[in-house]
């Protein structure tokens, strides 16, 4: 399993020969609109937490430029199909085995709207197992006792956490979420792309360091192999 980092909550999941594009924000991101060019993404699926722009500014065109299905919500997959996208529509707790892995859709605490106002379903987190390595991507959320559940069904290789503060949880709750899924593997995400958000990375590492975790911080367009 390969996973990079294209800034924001924007990964690419690659599994196998399989693309698996998560939360695409890439041309309204000033952090990567000059990095990444999103005609020369290849994605096979387009997973997206939640509605609101800084998660799925460019999902339409890309599923477009590659005939990509997109999984979400019900809510979200509708507006989707609506603008004649492929979906595969989920709900919280539900699982369906993808030719790549079995994915699970998850709580999460956050809201959820397009741009347009459209209401986009309640958000959520994505647990993708592959043929050998397992990840929780959790999407915009609180620290939440949902999390406790994940490792009473799957052991985690990687936990995707966002680690911003002021619109999700910052670095101190999510040393105590990656607790709670019991993983000390974290990539960080959500964080830098607005002022609200921008982090100290020498403090943020260190933090978790101090409790025997290790936090990545990728350069965009950087990646990891687990």
């Amino acid at each position: 399993m390969k996973i990079t980092f294209y800034g924001q909550n924007t990964l690419l999941v690659k599994i196998n020969d399989i693309n698996i594009l998560i939360d695409p924000f890439i041309s309204g991101n000033p952090l990567s609109k000059d990095k990444i060019a999103i005609d020369d993404i290849k994605v096979d699926y387009i997973l997206l937490t939640h509605a609101h722009e800084d998660h799925v500014l460019d999902a339409e065109a890309i599923a477009k430029n590659n005939n990509a299905t997109i999984v979400s919500n019900y809510e979200i997959a509708m507006y989707y199909q609506n603008r004649g996208i492929q979906v595969h529509p989920m709900n919280h707790g539900g699982n369906w085995n993808f030719e790549f892995g079995k994915v699970k859709y998850v709580n999460a605490i956050h809201t959820s709207s397009f741009a347009d106002g459209t209401y986009g379903g309640q958000p959520g987190g994505f647990i993708i197992e592959g043929e050998h390595k397992t990840i929780y991507i959790a999407g915009d959320t609180a620290l939440t006792m949902d999390m406790k559940l994940i490792p009473m069904y799957t052991k985690l290789d990687l936990v995707i956490l966002p680690i911003g503060d002021n619109f999700t949880m910052g670095v101190d709750d999510a040393i105590i979420a990656s607790d709670f899924v019991e993983c000390d593997k974290i990539l960080g995400v959500h964080y830098d792309t607005f002022g609200y958000i921008e982090i100290d990375h020498d403090e943020a590492k260190r933090k978790f360091f101090e409790r025997n975790k290790d936090l990545m911080l990728l350069e965009i367009g950087s990646s990891i192999e687990l």
